[in-house]
This record gives C-alpha cells, structure tokens and sequence, in this order.
C-alpha cells in the first residue's frame, strides 16, 4: 500500500507538471507574439491543416524524438523508452485543453503589453511545470529525454545542445510557414515565431533558476519520503 501509494504522489507531481507546461503552451499561443521553439511545429502544421489539432501534431512531433532515441541509442535503447509514449500522449489531449480553455475566454491578444505580460507568465508556467517533471521523477517528455541522451551520449553541455535544438526546430517551423503561407511568422493571424519565441527560448532557462530552488525546498523532501518507502527503507 505504500509502495503504491508513492508512486502515486510521484506520478500525480509529474502529472502536475505535464499540466502546468500545457496551460503555458496554451497561453503563449493566446499570446500571438511566438510560442516555444519545441512547439512551434506543431502549431505551424496546426495551421495549415486545421482539422487535426494542435495536440495530436505535438503527439506525433513527440514520437520522432523517441526514434531520435534510438537511432543514437542503437542496442542500448530498451523497451522501457517506449514508455515515453504514454506522457506524450496525456501531454497532447492537455494541450488540446489548454488551447480550448484559452480560445474560449478571448480572441488572440493584439495589445503589445498584454502580448508581453501573457508570454512571461507562460514562461513562468513551463518553468514550473518542467521542474514539477524531473522532481515527480515520474512522466519524462521525449524531447526532454532525447536532450539527455545527446548530452550523455555524445558528452556535449547540455546547454549547448538545448540551444541547438531549439534553433533546429524554429529554423524548420519558419521554411514550413514560408511553404505554407509565404511568412516566416506564421499564417498573418497566428503568430508562430517572433520575439515571443526567443523570449521563451532564453527565459524559460533563466525562470528556472529562480523557480527550481523554490519548489525543490517544497517538494523534494515529499518526494525523498515516498523514494524511502518504495526502497523499503
């Protein structure tokens, strides 16, 4: 009963977490001044092909770094990765979610301040909710864990290959966008990649600082109590 009842609490923080970075998904889209780089992609193929939404492209987006994995893996990639599936696939209907809630309070944001304020409280929010992950020690997003394995891997600073990727994936979204809609921004409605991309990019990391230290005083004590039980300590 312990035992079960620590996975819980570990799984429901990480849980928690997938909400959090969902609802700050959400919001930057509401934001209409440029999401994060890991979901610009989906949100650009979102566009162009309406009809399939914006958490089933993030679900679909998701599974290529499980292949990443195991491309670079090779025989050390095991059965357990697969498992990466599952948060992916919650992650992707509370993105839908959040999209849903925040379209239906209001119309994109079109004031500047407005734009600015609701992209630093959706940094806040996936800084937040990434750390509510790695301390839950529970559900690890793909593209989270694909970072990881580069950096073991190939012994690269996990800051660098961060920074790499992101450029990657926004460099991808754009020649999309200008395919699909002869913008590099996005649709002229929906803004894709602008200043609120690069804002989410740096400060997302620099929340983090500030953030990680809060909640692991709050959290990580919870959590090392219910790691105990589980070991039989």
């Amino acid at each position: 009963m312990g035992k079960g009842k620590s996975i819980s609490v570990r799984y429901g923080i990480s849980t928690l977490g997938l909400i959090v970075v969902a609802l700050g998904v959400g919001l930057s889209i509401k934001s209409n001044l440029g999401i994060a780089p890991l979901s610009c992609i989906p949100t650009v193929l979102n566009l162009e092909y309406p009809s399939i939404s914006i958490g089933s492209f993030t679900f679909v987006f998701n599974l290529l770094f499980i292949v990443i994995q195991a491309i670079i893996l090779k025989k050390d990639f095991k059965w357990k990765h697969l498992m990466q599936v599952v948060p992916i696939l919650i992650f992707g209907y509370l993105v839908d979610a959040a999209v849903w809630l925040f379209d239906s309070i209001q119309s994109p944001a079109t004031n500047y301040f407005v734009q600015i304020l609701l992209c630093l409280v959706s940094v806040l929010l996936t800084a937040i909710g990434i750390r509510l992950e790695v301390v839950g020690q529970g559900w690890i997003l793909p593209a989270d864990s694909t970072l990881n394995v580069i950096t073991e891997r190939y012994q690269v600073r996990f800051s660098v290959v961060k920074m790499s990727m992101d450029v990657v994936l926004v460099v991808i979204s754009m020649i999309l966008s200008l395919v699909f809609f002869g913008l590099f921004t996005g649709n002229g409605h929906t803004m894709v990649v602008r200043e609120g991309t690069l804002i989410q990019a740096i400060f997302t990391g620099l929340c983090m600082h500030v953030t990680d230290p809060l909640l692991n005083r709050w959290l990580q004590p919870v959590v090392a109590r219910y790691l105990e039980k589980e070991a039989g300590v």
